[in-house]
Parts: structure tokens; C-alpha cells; sequence
């Protein structure tokens, strides 16, 4: 019955993730046609409705990274053309993309985040909105896009100086986060199960997009070597959070982790709600673990997606 249905894979798109996005949905097609679906390639542009009305897949597999693919424009975009679509609906998409948004929904029920404030860059000229060490972020981008750690002796200057090389030159606003130091964790979540929990060491600097997508600057350790409480801890919470944004399909909440404190040292940093299909990527390497290779991965979500919309085969 698999080979009845049209997949239309949506990947590339004009953000600054367009590389990733074409690895993954390469791959993601690749496995899909191996599986026995019918698969389009469709790299988007401005002219997607119009290329998905004349292909008229079954099902989309968003395989698009950072905005309009992971904001709910896109899901949006389906919603209206009722298209069903994997990975999580538009709401969630626009809550989860925005971290100030995602505080608002996870800090009250009581998940562990570092608490940060809303700056506009232009202030950041005149004096630190924390002590350092700290963080700036832009609000709403993945893959750890424009992120600068500002510390005492970063050639940023004190203040940081205007022709100083970061996210301040590209954002109006960033997100301003207290550092959290310790070692970089992430946890998938499948469905409704979380699947492992896994340490990123950077063999330099910290875990910034080339880190994550350029092989052998960054060593994977799965499962991590933590203690149980610790790993435990970190499914559930990872699992929660899933749940609490609402998130369909695949997700991953990546974590730092303080171990000189113990549990109190825990902190989710954000849940990517369309996580990386790459070679190097997260979710299918914590699926390899627990047993489900790329080609079921892919499988398993076509099929919830398609489930979802009451049209599973």
C-alpha cells in the first residue's frame, strides 16, 4: 500500500539553514524511494502552492529548516491547502521557534530554562544587559544561528564595540540568557517516546552551526555517559516538552548540563521541532541506538502525519 502514496519532500528555501535543509531532504527522499513511496523533490520557492497543487502529493515531509519552513508559515500555508504535513502543526511551530514564546509555555509547568530578557541590540553598545559570561541569541532561529558568547575576555570589546563581528549587526532585538557552563545534551523524541539522551563534545569553541554540521568538529556520544537520574531526568523532561508544545513526529530538546550541580544543574535551552535528517544529524542517530534505521524513521513519521489527518494507509 506504501507504494500508492505521493510524498512531496519540501526542502531547501531561502534561510540561513537552505544547505542542511537540501542535505536532509535528500536523504529523507533517498529513503523514502527505498521504502517504496512515490516521491517528489520539491525545492521551494516563492511559487510552492502552485507546485504542490499541480503535484498533488498524499502527504508533504517538511524537511525545510529555520523560517518560513519551521515558523508556521508553511504549515499554515498546508493547513489552508489541506495538504497533510509531518512534524508539528502550525501553532506549535510558531510557539517552539520563538524562545521567548517557548519560556512562556515550559518555565510554568515547571521545565528548567535559563531566564533571559528581550534587549535591542543597539543597547548592547552602550553596556552588558547581563554580567558575564552571557549569551545573545536571536529569538527566532535554529541550529544556533547568531549566537555569541560574550565573556570577559571576548574580542568584543566592553561594551561591545559597533563594528564588532556578531548577531547585534544582523537583529534588531536578541535574546540575552545567563551562561550556563557544563556539557551540551540532546534528547529526541519519537511519538510519544523519548530515545536517548546524547553528548556533544565541539573539538573547539562551542557546539555553533559549522560545529553541528561539519563532520569531525564535533564528537557524539551516544548514549551519553551520565548518571542514570541524570539521563532519566532528561527523557522525561524532553518528552514533557514535546508534549507541552504540542509537537507531532520528531523533536529534539537539546540541554545544558551543570553536572558540578547535580539535578539543579539541568536547563533546556529550546526544542527544535524540525530537527536535522543529515549524515550528522541527532534524531536519526538516537533512532540507529534504539534499533529503527533512517529508512523506518522516515517511515514511522510519513505514517503518523498521514494518521493524523485520518488518511493513514
Amino acid at each position: 500500500m506504501s507504494k500508492q502514496i505521493h510524498v512531496a519532500v519540501l526542502m531547501g528555501g531561502w534561510s540561513n539553514e537552505r544547505p542542511v535543509s537540501l542535505m536532509s531532504g535528500n536523504g529523507v527522499a533517498d529513503a523514502l524511494e527505498k521504502v517504496g513511496y512515490q516521491v517528489s523533490r520539491v525545492d521551494m520557492d516563492r511559487n510552492v502552492a502552485q507546485v504542490l497543487t499541480a503535484l498533488r502529493p498524499d502527504v508533504v515531509f517538511n524537511a525545510l529548516h529555520g523560517v518560513p519552513g519551521e515558523d508556521g508559515s508553511v504549515q499554515g500555508m498546508l493547513d489552508l491547502m489541506d495538504i497533510p504535513y509531518t512534524h508539528s502543526g502550525m501553532v506549535t511551530s510558531v510557539i517552539a521557534i520563538d524562545k521567548e514564546l517557548t519560556k512562556q509555555c515550559l518555565v510554568p509547568a515547571g521545565i528548567p530554562m535559563p531566564k533571559g530578557t528581550m534587549v535591542d541590540s543597539e543597547s548592547l553598545f552602550v553596556a552588558d544587559p547581563l554580567p558575564r559570561p552571557y549569551v545573545l541569541k536571536p529569538v527566532n532561529e535554529g541550529s544556533s544561528v547568531g549566537v555569541a558568547i560574550v565573556t570577559e575576555d571576548s574580542n568584543y570589546g566592553n561594551p561591545i564595540a559597533r563594528d564588532a563581528k556578531g548577531p547585534w549587526q544582523e537583529f534588531d532585538r536578541l535574546l540575552a540568557e545567563p551562561f550556563i557552563k557544563g556539557r551540551e545534551m540532546t534528547v529526541a523524541v519519537l511519538g510519544d517516546k523519548a530515545l536517548c539522551v546524547t553528548e556533544l563534545k565541539p573539538k573547539s569553541g562551542f557546539y555553533d552551526f559549522d560545529a553541528k554540521y561539519t563532520d569531525g568538529l564535533t564528537e557524539h556520544i551516544c548514549p551519553a555517559d551520565i548518571p542514570d537520574d541524570i539521563a532519566q531526568y532528561m527523557l522525561e523532561t524532553a518528552l514533557r516538552a514535546h508534549q507541552l508544545l504540542g509537537c507531532k513526529g520528531a523533536s529534539r530538546t537539546d540541554f545544558r548540563w551543570d553536572d558540578e550541580a547535580g539535578m539543579d544543574g539541568v536547563f533546556v535551552l529550546e526544542t527544535n521541532t524540525q530537527p536535522g535528517m543529515t549524515p550528522l544529524s541527532l534524531v536519526p542517530e538516537q533512532a540507529r541506538h534504539v534499533g529503527i534505521s533512517y529508512e523506518q524513521l522516515v517511515d514511522i513519521i510519513v505514517k503518523e502525519a498521514l494518521m493524523d489527518k485520518g488518511a493513514a494507509a
